[in-house]
């Protein structure tokens, strides 16, 4: 902009330019505030529009389409609550990274951002934040078979993040304080999940992510590597628009705090409460035998979920789990077969050969039916499933005591987290003598969820296959129960977790 005076020949000439120019700023002021303004983000203005815009991102901690078509994810269901609380709909703007979620809200584009966004002092200055969702701890990432570095100075090879990310934060300070000679390149293209399947692949040396983001991945990529912590926990929080209307933010912290460390937790359970339950070893073991054992029991189990209205890869998770898909597996109790299932099981299941696959997974399928059938309506899902994974283990009794423990101490027996917290009690004197079906081994039964629970989350990645067979006719005509199904039609009940890549 040219800021000398053009000039004038003569006063009055002068002050009809200056006039003029100032007219027209003002109109060009108010043209830009009628079309940059950003959008308000007060409550009672979103509820005059029925919509709350969110920035997001896809990711399995965050937002993603679940197996079944549905939206799920951590952040999601905490949003779908606030804007349920506000009687308005949830319209998701899904941004690449989380910095250009970030933009969306400063830009006014949207009322806030839900999109693993960390609070850093940088940010703080721009945005305004909810309560803390989570902690996370920002990781380096390698491959196995590379030397693991113990500090930053120690990197040989590139380094890469996401653009737009708070680890530039970090790594900048590091930087200037410990390590002058760091380098480090930013991605226009790739999320955080990219660049671990790029580590993974041996076509990048390093990357950084948040633990969350890297313990979940690392049941898909046995070959990650955690490494050094580049910084202390950080909090994961809603980001919102800075002065102006606060109002979503007051109501977005009432939300959180009164859903209370209980609920709060409950939500997290869904989607982290399972991501260590197996190892490195464990994910590359069952990503093998889905090579070269799956494929021949897999019609099996697709024909008995069918049958029963259930998911084929639960079933053929509870097959993993059982015997690693090993039809000749017999355990030290004597249960046998490729479903690991009890005589007295295999008879009350009408079997004639437990040893036998087909017949096997088809009694197998059968009995979990039935477990979940025994469950009252008020359980619903996911929470059904993962009980009805615990009754198939320990027995339909042991279960209704847990819920019966969970309800005493103040729980909700319809949530699996409170029964999985009352299971333990199921091993001590004191509370299993005042129980009617007595000791069970629960902690046994609270490992067997969590395995099941994430070799499912395996194969649903692993066999790219979002469909869900349809329950035949009457299927349950047989079971001998006369509690309801869940639904008249399957459903897939573990909805989480499934990468996005």
């Amino acid at each position: 902009m040219n800021h000398n005076a053009a000039p004038t020949s003569s006063r009055n000439s002068a002050a009809r330019l200056l006039r003029s120019g100032a007219l027209l700023l003002t109109a060009l002021v108010l043209g830009m505030i009628g079309t940059c303004s950003p959008r308000s983000s007060g409550v009672d203005e979103i509820r005059k529009t029925g919509l709350l815009r969110v920035a997001t991102i896809n990711s399995p901690t965050v937002y993603y389409i679940g197996p079944g078509g549905e939206a799920v994810g951590l952040e999601y269901d905490l949003v779908k609550a606030l804007a349920d609380r506000l009687g308005v709909r949830v319209q998701l703007d899904v941004a690449a990274t989380p910095g250009e979620a970030l933009e969306m809200v400063r830009s006014g584009r949207d009322h806030m951002a839900a999109a693993s966004v960390l609070v850093t002092p940088e940010r703080q200055r721009q945005l305004r934040f909810s309560k803390s969702l989570l902690q996370v701890v920002p990781q380096l990432v390698y491959r196995n078979g590379s030397d693991a570095p113990k500090n930053l100075g120690e990197l040989r090879g590139t380094l890469r993040i996401p653009r737009q990310s708070a680890l530039q934060e970090y790594l900048q300070q590091l930087k200037t304080q410990q390590y002058p000679q760091l380098r480090w390149e930013t991605s226009d293209e790739d999320s955080g999940e990219e660049l671990l399947f790029q580590v993974a692949e041996g076509k990048l040396d390093y990357t950084i992510v948040n633990s969350d983001l890297l313990a979940i991945n690392l049941r898909y990529y046995p070959k990650l590597r955690a490494g050094i912590d580049i910084a202390a926990p950080q909090d994961i929080a809603w980001a919102f628009p800075d002065g102006g209307d606060d109002s979503l933010l007051r109501e977005a912290d009432r939300m959180l705090e009164e859903l209370g460390g209980a609920e709060l937790a409950r939500i997290k359970d869904r989607y982290l409460g399972h991501i260590e339950q197996v190892d490195t070893y464990g994910a590359q073991t069952l990503a093998t035998h889905a090579e070269t054992r799956l494929p021949q029991y897999r019609t099996g189990f697709e024909k008995a979920a069918a049958k029963y209205g259930l998911d084929w890869r639960l079933l053929a998770a509870i097959a993993y789990q059982e015997s690693h898909w090993d039809t000749s597996a017999v355990s030290p109790t004597g249960v046998r077969g490729i479903m690991q299932l009890t005589n007295s099981t295999a008879e009350l299941m009408k079997l004639e050969n437990r040893e036998d696959p087909q017949q096997s997974i088809m009694g197998g399928a059968r009995f979990f039916r039935l477990m979940l059938n025994q469950l009252p309506p008020s359980v619903t899902e996911p929470d059904r499933s993962w009980m009805a994974l615990a009754a198939y283990n320990m027995g339909i009794g042991h279960l209704l005591d847990a819920r019966d423990l969970a309800r005493k101490r103040g729980g909700d027996a319809n949530r699996w987290l409170d029964v999985r917290n009352a299971l333990p009690l199921l091993s001590k004197e004191q509370w299993y003598s005042k129980t009617r079906h007595g000791y069970a081994r629960s902690l046994q039964t609270i490992t067997y969820v969590g395995n099941v629970r994430t070799y499912y989350d395996m194969l649903v990645w692993l066999t790219g296959d979002r469909s869900t067979p349809q329950p035949q006719e009457d299927a349950d005509a047989d079971t001998g129960s006369a509690a309801p199904a869940v639904s008249d039609k399957p459903v897939n009940p573990l909805n989480i977790n499934s990468p996005v890549l």
